[in-house]
């Protein structure tokens, strides 16, 4: 089979597609998957050059596995002798190993029946922004109807997803975005669109009951002034840069918390058949639509990898097979 292969740690460019052997079940529970369509995360950049202290699992020096790729939407062609409610040929979308390829291993339960409403690629647009924002807004911060929530970076592939997930909540819903984005997010049903280049939201007067934050680049003192007495700063990410800038940043920030505030909770999510369930009810009743920026062939991913990387991504960004 083909499937792209990372040999050495470093850019887009040291992928490589190559003929590889199918892979191997860990155990009973995992399934073989045709990827029909797959979709790239900032999780599959930052594979690309770990920084040293987290190479344990994946080699120090180069990887043990190298076969990148999370999101994946295909068709079930082997099952594990545990596997009890997903059949050969049943349409799937969730996450697998290596889904940079032409097959790719799951364990059963990050998997779940395609919605029939969507095309393959639009389910490999899903699993992880998706459920990522998800359990953000319905777990962490525990929105309700009525709350007043703000989106700071909504016009990625994370953020495109809270905006409609938190609407469907009922909550009152604000987003920070470049003004090439305002568009898209009033026709997403946003409440009020700041343009990041012309008004800073911590100055705008507003209150929220949550901050949905995927940039991180304000200050603890700008958050408490915007946040509601008790209102949450939740952190799904921390802007661009290398993992160890990240780091450095969300560091900072959740340290100062613990000390002057606000509430704060930071999270990364976990693919779970359950959620993906969630997600396909609120796709079939027509409350949640993958939002689509660029897609690829498949013997492109260091080009969609390398648009990732220059952040102007509109959504999410698919390959295709």
């Amino acid at each position: 089979m083909k499937a792209w292969v990372l040999a050495r740690y470093g850019p887009p460019e040291n992928l490589e597609l190559r003929d590889v052997p199918f892979p191997s079940f860990k155990d009973g529970n995992e399934l073989l998957v045709r990827v029909l369509a797959s979709s790239v995360n900032p999780a599959d950049r930052h594979s690309l050059r770990p920084p040293f202290m987290f190479r344990r699992r994946q080699g120090f020096l180069k990887p043990k596995y190298g076969r990148p790729g999370l999101d994946l939407a295909g068709r079930v062609e082997v099952v594990g002798d545990g596997v009890k409610d997903l059949h050969v040929g049943d349409e799937v979308y969730g996450v697998g190993r290596g889904a940079y390829g032409e097959f790719a291993v799951s364990d059963q339960i990050e998997l779940a029946s395609k919605p029939t409403r969507l095309t393959f690629e639009q389910a490999a647009a899903i699993p992880i922004a998706g459920v990522t924002a998800l359990q953000g807004l319905r777990d962490k911060a525990q929105l309700r109807a009525g709350q007043r929530v703000l989106i700071n970076g909504a016009s990625g592939g994370v953020g495109t997803f809270a905006v409609q997930i938190a609407k469907s909540m009922g909550a009152v819903v604000h987003a920070v975005c470049s003004p090439q984005n305002v568009e898209l997010n009033k026709s997403l049903g946003v409440d009020r669109v700041f343009d990041y280049t012309r008004e800073d939201f911590t100055q705008s007067g507003e209150r929220y009951d949550v901050i949905f934050d995927t940039q991180l680049n304000h200050s603890l003192k700008a958050y408490r002034h915007t946040l509601n007495p008790q209102g949450l700063l939740l952190i799904v990410g921390a802007g661009p840069g290398t993992v160890g800038q990240l780091l450095g940043r969300l560091l900072r920030v959740l340290l100062g918390a613990r000390i002057v505030g606000p509430r704060t909770k930071f999270y990364v999510a976990s693919v779970r058949t359950k959620d993906l369930v969630a997600l396909s009810g609120l796709i079939e009743a027509g409350k949640v639509t993958p939002v689509i920026d660029r897609r690829y062939p498949m013997n492109q991913v260091p080009e969609a990898l390398r648009y990732l990387i220059a952040g102007h991504a509109r959504g999410k960004i698919v390959l295709t097979t």
